[in-house]
Parts: structure tokens; C-alpha cells; sequence
């Protein structure tokens, strides 16, 4: 790839640096406090009915509140943005509260939780769809995941080495300083200019090219959450954890090479060869689970769909899908399926712990809904434009035939 074609997909830091911060600070923040609340419902040996209950509440307060961020924060996305980072501050302070002979503060404390992160969600997504422009944001969204997987990995080890009841103050921590930075560099560049129409939920989902990527997604974060404890006693907890270090590092390469590629080729080609390599690596699985070299393909493969998604299916597709709408409905409705389904784990793991599903089949199963998934992204459109594609496949015939006339001058 030539250097031209690189500084057409560069993005000056001052653009992209608010929503970096913003997006990075999110999620490693909620991925982080979701396995500290698991983990500390362990401890407490809370009863599993209890769990599912906290579990469902703290779930279900991010589904509704996503849902009414995304109605009401556009009025004002930055001051809203900034209210939301600070209520995630508190809150995670006081998850140090939740004690385990006291049900109903737990109950209380968990769909606050839920609420102070579903809330802003969506706008931190459509604030880093405003900032990027079509032709450039998988590269975008790729360079953002890089980001959030070093933060999100070092994040991890800092709160490991500090004492259990200091974890959640310095989650609180992390969440802070979020806002600290935000405000600093969002500053540095111009205010963003926000569309001014709004589509209805019902209007979106009634869209052919949403429901084409939405079905897909939905089936993809299903299958990946469900098949999570199963997989977790297959390989082992140590191996497990090992497995998740090497993938993140693996997807945080193919991020920027998915988002690079889906800015070039069209996102649907990314997402199609994404979901054809998922039902392989599962595929692999069911019939050689117990060799060893089996879970390195699966590592491997995992960690490049992963970071395939992270960009094009995560960050991408839906910024592309609301054009010149507002962007927060669109990332509601597209992060709901990937934040809904981490509750499925919570619900599984009884059954895979007890020995109640078979390996084998779990992975067969998953390898065909994946593979079957691929049919509705066949008759989905591609939300790059056609018109960048021609356009650069145009550039590039240029390029290249210039090349050829100075060669035989």
C-alpha cells in the first residue's frame, strides 16, 4: 500500500483525540466493572438466584437507559456527556457499599450501575461517528480499538495489584480522569455541528439495511457469550485468561487492519470474511477439541475477527447506516445485541459448570448459526458509499498508470 493511499486515511490527533479518550474510557471502564461486580458476587457466595436477579437489573437498567440517552442526550451531547461521566464516578465508588447480607441496597446499587452506563453510551459512539468522516472511519475506529485494548489491558493490571477493597475507588479512578481529559481536548478542537434530523426506533428497525447487519450482530453476540463458560472449562481458567491476553493482542493488530481494509474495499466484505472465519474456528473446535493446537487456531482466529468487528461492526456500520441523521439511536440499537448478551454467561455457566451441555455439540451448533449468519449480509448493502470506492480505485489506476509512463519515459 502506498504512502498516498495512507494519508488519505489519516486522521489528524487533534480530530480524533476526544473521541478516543471518550470511547477508551467508556468501555474499558464497563468491561472492567462488569468482571469485578462477577467477581464480587463470587466472593460473597451470593446464592446464583440472587446473582441472576443482580445480574438481570444491572442489565436491564444499560437496555433502558441506552435506550433514553439516546432520546435525550443530543439536546445537549457534551454537557450530557460530561453529567454521565461524572455519575459513573460515583457510582462505581459505591459499588465498596454492596454488602452481602443487605439485598435490597445490592439491588439499588446495581440498576445505578446499569443506569450510569447505558445512559451515555450511545452518544460517546455517535460523538466518535460525528467526528469521523464515512471515507475514513473504520481506520478511525481501528485506531480507537488499539487504544482501548492497551488501556482496557493496563487498566486490568493496576486494578489487579491494589488491595480488593481499593479495585472499585480505582475504577472510580479511571472514570475521572476520563473526564479530566475529555475536557482538556475537547477543547483543543471546533464544536461539532450535529445533524438535525431524528429518526423514530420504529422507523430505523423498519429499514431493510439496518435489520440485513442487525440480524447478523444479534447472532454473532449470542453465540460469543453463550459459548463463553463453555469454553472457559474447556481450556481451563489459567489458559482461559492466557487466551483472552493473546487475543486482545492480536485484534488490536487487525483492528486497524480491518478498519484500513474496510475503508477501501467496502465494510461488508470485512464483516462477511469475519463471520466465514468464525464458523471455521468454531468448526475446528467441535471436531478437535481435545488437541491442543486446536485452541491456538481458535486463539488466533478469535483475535482477528475480534478486531475486525471492533472496527467495522462495532464502530463503524452504524455511523455509516444513520448518514445524515443523528447518530445516537443507531448506536443504541446496534450496541444493545453486544451489552445485553453479557448476561447470558451468567445464566449459562450453571449448566456448563454441571456438565449439562455437551462440548461438541455447543460448538457445532455455533459454527452453523455462524456460517448461516453470512445470508443476510449477502443482500445487505454496503454502507460505503460507492461512489469513495470508485473514487479511489480511480486515484489508485492513476497512480499506477503515471508509474508505468515515467518507468518507459
Amino acid at each position: 500500500m502506498s504512502d498516498k493511499r495512507f494519508s488519505r486515511v489519516y486522521i489528524p490527533v487533534r480530530t480524533l483525540a476526544p473521541a478516543m479518550i471518550l470511547v477508551l474510557n467508556s468501555i474499558a471502564w464497563f468491561t472492567l466493572l462488569s468482571a469485578l461486580l462477577e467477581e464480587l458476587f463470587e466472593k460473597m457466595q451470593l446464592p446464583h438466584t440472587e446473582i441472576l436477579i443482580l445480574f438481570g437489573l444491572y442489565y436491564a437498567g444499560i437496555a433502558v437507559s441506552a435506550l433514553v440517552g439516546a432520546l435525550l442526550f443530543p439536546r445537549a451531547r457534551e454537557n450530557s456527556l460530561l453529567l454521565w461521566m461524572l455519575l459513573g464516578t460515583i457510582t462505581t465508588a459505591l459499588v465498596s457499599t454492596i454488602q452481602g447480607n443487605s439485598f435490597v441496597a445490592n439491588v439499588f446499587v446495581c440498576a445505578l450501575l446499569g443506569i450510569s452506563i447505558g445512559m451515555g453510551l450511545p452518544s460517546a459512539l455517535a460523538y466518535f461517528g460525528d467526528t469521523t468522516a464515512v471515507e475514513n472511519r473504520g481506520t478511525c475506529g481501528g485506531l480507537t480499538w488499539i487504544a482501548v485494548g492497551i488501556g482496557t489491558l493496563g487498566l486490568f493490571v493496576a486494578v489487579r495489584m491494589v488491595d480488593q477493597s481499593l479495585k472499585f475507588a480505582a475504577l472510580a479512578g479511571w472514570r475521572a480522569a476520563g473526564i479530566l481529559l475529555f475536557l482538556a481536548f475537547s477543547k483543543l478542537r471546533t464544536k461539532l455541528q450535529l445533524p438535525s434530523n431524528s429518526s423514530s426506533y420504529r422507523s430505523i428497525l423498519s429499514r431493510k439495511d439496518v435489520t440485513l447487519y442487525l440480524a447478523p450482530w444479534i447472532m454473532f453476540s449470542l453465540i460469543n457469550f453463550v459459548e463463553s463458560p463453555i469454553l472457559r472449562n474447556l481450556f481451563g481458567e489459567e489458559t482461559h485468561q492466557l487466551i483472552g491476553f493473546m487475543e486482545l493482542a492480536i485484534s488490536g493488530v487487525f483492528a486497524v487492519v480491518g478498519g484500513i481494509l474496510g475503508d477501501l474495499v467496502g465494510r461488508k466484505r470485512v464483516v462477511i470474511t469475519g463471520f466465514v472465519i468464525l464458523g471455521i474456528e468454531y468448526a475446528v473446535l467441535s471436531l478437535f477439541s481435545k488437541i491442543t493446537a486446536s485452541w491456538y487456531v481458535y486463539t488466533v482466529c478469535d483475535g482477528i475477527v475480534w478486531g475486525m468487528f471492533a472496527s467495522v461492526f462495532f464502530m463503524t456500520v452504524w455511523g455509516d447506516l444513520a448518514q445524515t441523521n443523528l447518530k445516537e439511536k443507531y448506536y443504541a440499537l446496534g450496541g444493545l445485541p453486544y451489552l445485553l448478551a453479557g448476561f447470558l454467561p451468567v445464566v449459562v455457566k450453571p449448566f456448563a459448570d454441571s456438565g449439562g451441555i455437551e462440548t461438541t455439540t455447543a460448538f457445532s451448533l455455533a459454527s452453523f448459526f455462524l456460517f448461516l449468519a453470512v445470508l443476510p449480509l449477502m443482500y445487505a448493502p454496503e454502507t460505503l458509499p460507492e461512489k469513495r470506492i470508485k473514487e479511489r480505485e480511480l486515484r489508485d489506476y492513476v497512480e499506477r498508470a503515471k508509474k508505468t509512463k515515467e518507468k518507459y519515459a
